[in-house]
């Protein structure tokens, strides 16, 4: 998904910022070896930083329904993911370095979201807007200038740019068919279901039934029912 999301802003730099200018659009790390060999116009997208935003986290499952309102499956809440680029432009003269950042600043001050007809692949698929946040200061265990050390290279004029991708984890997961008809109870053999029509009924008169087998051949042996009431024992 992170390409989904690279794909969508070059396209959305070059329509909207660029507007047809001879600028090249890259994602290097703006390195000093790297900005030593750029000999033409160009817009560097380095992505810095990939964190989730843990204050979008959400738990528990969401159960989607077709047109018929029946349930068609389940799925759990998305994560969050900052994608956070450094934008830096690279040119002969600074002024038009700050011109280039200048028109990359105010396109993207246009779209609180990316443009959905730019994303594609599996991110274009979900329904969840990609949040775009431009300059805005850096979180408090970082700075742009840490970034900057980090790549060995000088302080350069840039902007920051962060785009929130929700990710879908586990996709759709099916759950069964609808059930159409009532609970039906079967009670094994007719001799089961005899016995247990016997308790029901005695239940529903204050009786409690036991059954005991007593005498007699295997073949012969007889039954005997005791009713008891709260009063006493009545033997059948």
């Amino acid at each position: 998904m992170i390409p989904d999301v690279d794909d969508a802003l070059s396209a959305l730099i070059k329509r909207d910022a660029l507007n047809g200018a001879d600028v090249e659009v890259v994602f290097d790390a703006p390195t000093k070896d790297w900005s030593a060999r750029r000999n033409i116009p160009t817009l560097d997208l380095y992505l810095y930083d990939i964190r989730e935003d843990v204050r979008q986290r959400a738990y528990g499952t969401v159960v989607v329904r077709g047109e018929d309102g029946i349930a068609t499956g389940r799925v759990e809440p998305p994560r969050y993911f900052k994608l956070s680029y450094l934008i830096t432009a690279w040119t002969q003269r600074p002024e038009d370095e700050h011109r280039v950042l200048a028109a990359v600043l105010m396109s993207m001050l246009r779209h609180r979201v990316l443009p959905r007809e730019l994303i594609g692949g599996a991110l274009g698929e979900q329904d969840i807007p990609v949040h775009v946040h431009v300059a805005q200061p850096p979180p408090d265990d970082r700075s742009i200038s840490e970034v900057w050390t980090a790549l060995g290279g000088e302080l350069k004029p840039s902007l920051d740019l962060a785009c929130v991708m929700p990710v879908d984890v586990f996709g759709l997961r099916a759950v069964g068919p609808p059930v159409l008809e009532p609970v039906r109870l079967r009670l094994g053999d007719e001799e089961t279901q005899r016995r247990a029509a016997r308790a029901a009924a005695a239940s529903a008169a204050g009786l409690v039934v036991t059954e005991e087998v007593v005498g007699g051949a295997a073949e012969q042996l007889g039954r005997r029912l005791t009713f008891r009431t709260i009063a006493g024992d009545v033997d059948d």
